[in-house]
């Protein structure tokens, strides 16, 4: 055994022997040392705090007061230079070197008591008065001096000397209901700590001395005093010079606590619900979300004079899906839901949902950009809708139809793609509101029949955006988790999941097409809004108008910013003059016009394929057709070829169509022709003069079997209810004819019955009885139209 070995073993021996000779001192010991280090709290304080909002860079957006109603910021992170230097010097001036009391300070305290008879000065270090904070500050006396001084050691103990500082900071008094040095600077200077002057850090170090004497506003002259005497100090030991006291001595005291800062109200106190107690710093720039406050400012002082009081405002970034700017509602008053969070608030979607049905439809292979989609008037199983301008085009190609956003062509893409299948794609981007299955909404789903919110509607924009990028910046590959959830930390990173050769839910294709439909929409002309507006910008952007007005929607996409607008009224009241157009489009590009400029979309060319449409129907060509080459997305086509085009022989002058029954047609000319339907010809040629309608045949020929007529309005098997007017009398139906030649004259019958003639425009006004009535229309040409109704 070498000696190490044998002093160990006669040191453990020496250890046993005591304690066989003295086991009760060993035992108090050892309760003594326990009860020592039971002594602290785990927590020292368990105060409720106040929940406090930061921009990205630290500044103070809004507060909720504790449960308590102090004012009672979270633990500061790090306290200023300036603060730290005021409050030693003022506190305890060796508090560096003391282990959590300083007898030659208690022994000072001591003797001046005695002298003067009772307390007229403290002896305690700045750990024992953090102590005694946490303490409650319990009755004073020297017993419970002397726990505070055990107290003290062992919380030397257990925290860092800057850690105990920042609890003191953080939780000594400052008068009234304002608790922590942190909460003291907003409401006494509005300034963040670090941004103190040495006047204004002194101050706040005298403070907690004598909270309830020297509170701001009262007592000004002590307060004066205390401070000065503290800058003399900092003075005398070189901590500022003689400049710097003169004119800290100038600097004049807080008078009346500062309101803090409410510049995200809705957005502070979404957050306190969620994280109540906690600091948390959002991504949110103060700078822009001060300016986007202005601007719904200035446009609500306009749009309250349309009694439209209500207004939101969310920006994304694509990217990082961190939110920029939340305005949740305008600076509206209670009477008008001024506390309502429009952001999260679920709203009739009007149009806004058009460019999803028309990305399924691309990515589907159910669509091409410039495929005619008829705009006529419809009527679906009861359903009738109509476009915002009552208007019809009689045939629009698909883009136009989604930059214009017209409703009767949406509703029929809708019918064509599938309600059923569409209504199951909306699931996958999460629209909290839209909860209901596919016949609770019908057709209406696309015009604003469901709802949902701004933030989940701009969190699938920015999606959307997300996919295009990522798709051209991976080398033609998607992110698993592309449809995310907005980010309100800063701290927080994006987590796009595992890359994949396999889309999303849509290909980036056909999301970029979808962009490009969405960047045509018109600018509403004659608005003052639009007049400084950088039209250099390139935007995607939607806009949307709920039915009855009451809901205004305005959305753009470019590749680094989402912009969503919500205006109207919160109870629901609809307006006359609300559209998304009018409304809220004017929102939307004044904050883009105070955004950095982006370029516009990559085109993913990995994700698209060279087809010939036809020139003129924009589907797929036939030997019929002019054709010309696009690039659509790569999959599949399910896109008919062109129907709409017809060979048609002409007398050699090109007068007259001529067939087999009276002329030699190898002896015709013939010709490819665009040929509509009548009824979506009526409309079409009113807009499109260059469309040429077919020539009449030759007198001497046997007509077509084809019809060139038929029925605008009532539809085939309608059920029809005729209204009063104001004497009582009923209302006559009027029926509706397109035809292709309108100056062609047409007979009426209604029942077999001869009714009445008409040329050039092709109406009638009938009064049927109740029952099932035959309503036929002959030209002069012998061409037959005919539908059958009932009269309620």
């Amino acid at each position: 055994m070498d000696k190490g070995s044998k002093k160990h073993k006669s040191t453990f021996s020496n250890w046993g022997r005591k304690l066989r000779e003295h086991p009760k001192k060993i035992l108090v010991f050892l309760v003594l040392a326990v009860t020592y280090y039971c002594c602290l709290p785990k927590q020292l304080f368990t105060s409720p705090h106040a929940t406090v909002v930061e921009s990205r860079s630290g500044q103070l957006l809004g507060a909720v007061i504790a449960d308590d109603g102090q004012w009672r910021f979270p633990v500061l992170d790090s306290l200023p230079q300036k603060l730290k230097i005021c409050t030693l010097n003022f506190e305890d001036a060796y508090f560096y070197w003391h282990p959590g009391f300083n007898p030659v300070s208690i022994a000072k305290a001591f003797m001046a008591n005695i002298v003067a008879g009772r307390t007229v000065r403290g002896g305690s270090t700045l750990t024992q008065q953090l102590v005694r904070l946490s303490r409650n500050h319990k009755k004073r006396s020297y017993w419970e001096k002397a726990k505070e001084l055990i107290l003290a050691t062992r919380l030397e103990l257990r925290l860092s000397k800057e850690d105990i500082l920042k609890l003191y900071a953080s939780h000594a008094p400052y008068g009234g209901n304002v608790v922590g040095l942190e909460a003291a600077a907003w409401r006494y200077f509005g300034l963040q700590p670090h941004q103190l002057s040495w006047a204004e850090a002194a101050t706040l170090a005298v403070l907690p001395n004598a909270p309830g004497l020297i509170y701001p506003g009262k007592n000004q002259q002590k307060l004066l005093d205390k401070r000065n005497r503290l800058l003399k100090k900092l003075l005398r030991n070189n901590y500022i010079d003689s400049t710097v006291y003169k004119l800290s001595l100038l600097e004049e005291l807080p008078r009346k606590p500062f309101p803090l800062p409410n510049v995200a109200p809705h957005l502070v106190q979404y957050l306190a619900k969620k994280d109540k107690g906690k600091k948390i710093v959002t991504p949110i720039n103060k700078e822009l979300q001060n300016r986007i406050n202005t601007i719904v400012e200035r446009h609500h002082s306009s749009l309250r004079q349309q009694q439209l009081h209500n207004a939101a405002v969310l920006v994304m970034e694509v990217k990082t899906r961190k939110v920029l700017a939340y305005v949740g509602n305008a600076p509206t008053d209670k009477e008008h839901e001024k506390d309502v969070d429009m952001v999260r608030a679920n709203r009739s979607t009007g149009s806004i949902l058009k460019p999803l049905l028309y990305a399924a439809m691309m990515d589907a292979g159910e669509l091409l950009p410039q495929m005619l989609v008829p705009d006529v008037p419809t009527r679906i199983a009861g359903y009738t809708p109509e476009n915002f301008n009552e208007r019809y085009s009689g045939a629009v190609q698909a883009d136009k139809a989604l930059a214009k956003s017209l409703n009767i062509p949406a509703v029929r893409l809708l019918q064509s793609y599938g309600l059923e299948k569409f209504r199951g794609q909306l699931d996958l981007f999460n629209l909290k509101g839209l909860d209901k299955p596919a016949d609770h909404y019908g057709l209406t789903l696309i015009l604003g029949g469901a709802e949902t919110n701004l933030w989940d509607l701009c969190k699938t924009y920015a999606s959307l955006a997300s996919t295009v990028n990522h798709f051209n910046k991976t080398s033609s590959e998607y992110f698993a988790k592309e449809f995310t959830e907005p980010i309100l930390s800063v701290d927080t990173k994006v987590d796009f999941g595992g890359r994949s050769t396999s889309k999303t839910v849509f290909d980036a294709a056909s999301i970029y097409l979808t962009l490009e439909a969405m960047k045509k929409v018109n600018r509403p002309e004659g608005s003052e809004s639009w007049e400084f507006f950088d039209s250099a910008k390139q935007i995607a952007w939607k806009t949307g108008t709920s039915y009855g007005n009451k809901d205004a929607w305005a959305i753009g996409v470019t590749q680094d910013f989402v912009v969503g607008v919500w205006a109207g009224n919160a109870d629901g009241e609809g307006r006359p003059n609300v559209s998304g157009l009018l409304t809220a489009a004017p929102i939307l590009f004044d904050i883009y016009d105070i955004l950095p400029k982006s370029s516009w979309f990559q085109k993913p060319e990995d994700e698209f394929v060279e087809v010939k449409v036809c020139s003129d129907s924009g589907y797929l060509v036939t030997d019929k057709c002019p054709a010309k080459v696009i690039a659509v997305p790569n999959k599949e086509n399910f896109v008919r070829a062109c129907s709409y085009h017809q060979y048609v022989h002409l007398t050699t002058n090109g007068q007259f169509r001529i067939n087999s029954s009276c002329a030699d047609l190898s002896q015709s000319l013939r010709e490819s022709w665009f040929v509509l339907p009548p009824l979506m010809e009526y409309y079409f040629k009113r807009i499109h003069p260059s469309y040429k309608t077919l020539p009449p045949f030759l007198p001497s020929c046997s007509k077509d079997v084809n019809t060139g007529m038929e029925f605008i309005y009532p539809r085939n098997g309608s059920s029809i209810t005729l209204t009063k007017n104001f004497e009582g009398k009923l209302n006559q139906l009027v029926v509706k004819l397109a035809h292709t030649k309108p100056e062609t004259a047409v007979y009426w019958y209604m029942d077999g019955e001869f009714i009445g003639e008409t040329t050039d425009f092709h109406e009638l006004g009938l009064l049927p009885g109740p029952g099932w009535h035959r309503i036929t229309a002959v030209d002069a040409l012998g061409q037959e139209a005919a539908i059958r109704l009932r009269i309620n």
